[in-house]
């Protein structure tokens, strides 16, 4: 780590990756990423040069200096976008902060490691510093965050403090990623102009609807061309996205946790610390940009990587929902054993008066009515047959009939002298408060310790936090940190447990809660057809092996839908695998079809799970065209979809970007558990055919392969073999 002064002739840093390069600029109040984009040389940016090619243009009716959207903006340098930092004192002063840097550090990253720029700020006049700190991660993924501390003898409320990115002038095009329950992950176009684009979630969790993660890219950019920056903030809780264009043509994307009124107040010699910003530039389309966050996170510790198989698994919900019955379940998990799952988890219904969703949520221990003998006898009997017990929980929540609301109903987070807010029948507790938090991390680690066979926990979230107060106080980001900390306790209490991120589907998903879960369940919906598109748009994020994706029953639990048991599968293989189907009620050719999806996926797990992922483009809307390629280009495993009637009777070529051109791939369709038809078709590509065929990398990026038409609802599986 290399110190500097403020006042160093080295105003400039250069950040370089294999792909990427970042400029931090120095000479401002807080640092500035003055560049970040395709990678530049050292000379580049030397000094002078640099100096005299980017100093910003002075308008003539504005201020006699440039107002530059630095990592935390301030209106009293003379910048006009929205302030990164917002608050005030009692007497209404410091609400306009002007920084100076006062000390910085550099890590030069040898060796390959992490390249980090330190600055320290200070603003004598308001009493308040700055640590901020930039980070170009060897993944090539940048990440930024802020410390605010409050250095005077009165308190300090602060509003807001975000990161703000600049980004170049040339990205026109924003998407963003809306969604709702059952529809998670929508992914939505439209232009950069004049002004604000934002996106606020206040929904107390990271939201179906408004999440946190935004893509800037140069017009018209797909998922292989166009430059594009992808921006997410880590953060489980209320959040902002601003994405905005000053009317100098300067464009910014600032990303900080949303504070609701009066919710952080620092006291004197108090910090409050930002989430994380994570960013991924790509010079060739989208999904190059989200296999550098796929990167990112299959490089943090505890990621399940290749080295730990994910287990195949099934979900007891929607085999049984509420009606456990030892015999019924014991003879599901017979059932599942014999076709290759590895992991079985109960999901609700097992503890104290859980017969419906409207009572017991928050009496953590098991019900002696319904399982009069404990949990033991279906664990052992699980556990004989070779797989693995999993446990559905929802320690946050508390419904009103149960024994821990009538004992303290003053434990619920809702404003004091208001009644709370009633969703999905539950409250949710006040975990700040440290004897509900007491109370919930001894009845799980107890629940653990007396089942030392439980290996898995499912730990869901049902509802939007409202009206949240914790001491009279906005209670939001009080109880995100302690969600934090209860999840880091238990997980140090049981370290070999596995813990799965789920909130009404995939409501709770971010890089923060990643680091104390090895799952996501991306969605209560199951439908194939659903699931398409919401585990494509999952993956602009996340890899594949934390995706929760399983195969339902034959008609959908939440669309009605009725669908091949081929189609289902080969949806769901490309994610973490599991079943939510009562196969007890399936016929033995189903069962077969089953074991044979389930042993094609644990024989091409690593690829699936360590690969890179590509989304590739094709010029029919209605298919959808995804897939897999090793790392080192010896193999890949392509999907290609037909969501619905295709637009020609003459399919376009499928063309497979990102192999070896010089190399030569054997191509082949992969049938599993027999051979529907794909569709109306007279005569087939003779590739299609039993034995498949040999072509170049090149042939198949640049000029492709002719597809079969295809019924809509089914999915084609490619496998390549250099």
């Amino acid at each position: 780590m290399m110190a500097q002064s403020s006042q160093d002739s080295t105003h400039l840093i250069h950040l370089a990756g294999d792909d990427v390069s970042v400029v931090v600029d120095l000479s401002h109040g807080t640092p500035l990423v003055a560049y970040w984009g395709a990678p530049l040389r050292d000379d580049d940016i030397a000094i002078n040069g640099w100096r005299a090619s980017q100093t910003r243009y002075v308008p003539e009716a504005g201020a006699d200096v440039a107002g530059v959207p630095a990592l935390i903006g301030e209106t009293s340098s003379g910048f006009l976008g929205r302030p990164a930092l917002s608050g005030h004192r009692p007497d209404g002063s410091g609400f306009a902060p002007r920084f100076e840097i006062s000390d910085s550090e550099h890590e030069s990253g040898a060796d390959g490691g992490r390249q980090r720029v330190v600055a320290r700020s200070r603003d004598t006049a308001a009493e308040l510093e700055l640590r901020c700190e930039i980070e170009l991660d060897p993944s090539g993924v940048l990440k930024c965050h802020a410390q605010l501390t409050n250095h005077g003898s009165t308190s300090y409320t602060l509003d807001e403090l975000g990161m703000s990115i600049a980004i170049a002038e040339h990205a026109t095009e924003l998407m963003s990623f809306s969604g709702r329950w059952c529809g998670e992950y929508r992914p939505h176009r439209s232009p950069w102009m004049v002004g604000s684009s934002v996106v606020e979630n206040r929904s107390g969790r990271t939201s179906h609807d408004r999440v946190p993660v935004l893509f800037c890219g140069t017009d018209g950019f797909s998922e292989e061309t166009g430059e594009v920056w992808g921006l997410h903030l880590g953060w489980s809780g209320n959040s902002r996205v601003n994405a905005e264009v000053t009317l100098d043509g300067t464009r910014h994307v600032q990303l900080g946790e949303l504070l609701l009124p009066g919710e952080m107040v620092l006291g004197p010699g108090e910090t409050y610390g930002s989430p994380w910003v994570f960013g991924a530039y790509s010079a060739a389309g989208a999904s190059n940009a989200s296999s550098i966050f796929h990167r990112y996170l299959r490089s943090q510790p505890g990621h399940p990587g290749i080295d730990r198989p994910r287990k195949v698994g099934l979900n007891t919900w929607e085999a049984v929902y509420f009606s456990h019955d030892l015999d019924t379940l014991t003879a599901l998990a017979d059932k599942a054993a014999s076709v290759g799952v590895e992991r079985y988890v109960l999901d609700d219904g097992w503890f104290h008066g859980r017969r419906h969703d409207r009572a017991g949520l928050g009496d953590w221990w098991v019900d002696r009515d319904v399982w009069p003998a404990g949990l033991a006898p279906l664990i052992d009997h699980v556990t004989g047959l070779g797989m693995e017990f999993g446990l559905w929980v929802e320690p946050e929540m508390v419904n009103p009939d149960s024994d821990l609301y009538r004992n303290h109903p003053d434990w619920v987070l809702t404003a004091k002298g208001y009644e709370p807010i009633l969703a999905r029948n539950q409250l949710v507790l006040d975990l700040a408060n440290p004897d509900v938090f007491d109370y919930l991390y001894r009845h799980l680690t107890t629940l653990l310790a007396d089942h030392s066979d439980i290996r898995y926990l499912k730990w869901d979230m049902n509802r939007n936090l409202v009206h949240a107060a914790h001491d009279e106080r906005a209670g939001v980001h009080g109880q995100v940190l302690a969600l934090y900390r209860l999840l880091d306790d238990v997980r140090a209490a049981h370290p070999g447990v596995e813990i799965e991120t789920c909130s009404s589907g995939g409501g709770r998903a971010d890089f923060e809660i990643l680091k104390r879960t090895e799952r996501v369940w991306t969605s209560d919906c199951n439908d194939a057809l659903e699931r398409q598109m919401i585990q494509k748009g999952f993956s602009h994020l996340f890899p594949p092996e934390i995706m929760g994706a399983h195969i339902g029953p034959a008609r959908s639990h939440t669309t009605g839908r009725i669908q091949t048991l081929a189609f289902r599968a080969s949806t769901a293989i490309f994610g973490h695998l599991g079943v939510e189907w009562n196969i007890l009620h399936a016929n033995d050719h189903d069962l077969g079809q089953l074991r044979d999806f389930i042993a094609f996926h644990k024989a091409n797990r690593q690829l699936l799970h360590g690969g890179d992922v590509r989304r590739f483009d094709h010029p029919d809307p209605t298919v959808n065209l995804h897939g897999v390629v090793a790392a080192d280009l010896s193999e890949a495993l392509i999907s290609l979809t037909q969501l619905s009637t295709a637009t020609a009777p003459r399919p376009a070529p499928l063309r497979i970007s990102g192999l070896d051109p010089d190399r030569t791939y054997h191509v082949e369709r992969i049938v599993i558990g027999g051979d529907p038809s794909p569709g109306k078709n007279k005569a087939l590509p003779p590739w299609f055919g039993e034995g498949g065929v040999d072509v170049t990398g090149r042939l198949l990026g640049q000029v492709g392969l002719q597809l079969p038409a295809m019924h809509p609802e089914s999915t084609l599986l490619i496998k390549l073999t250099s």
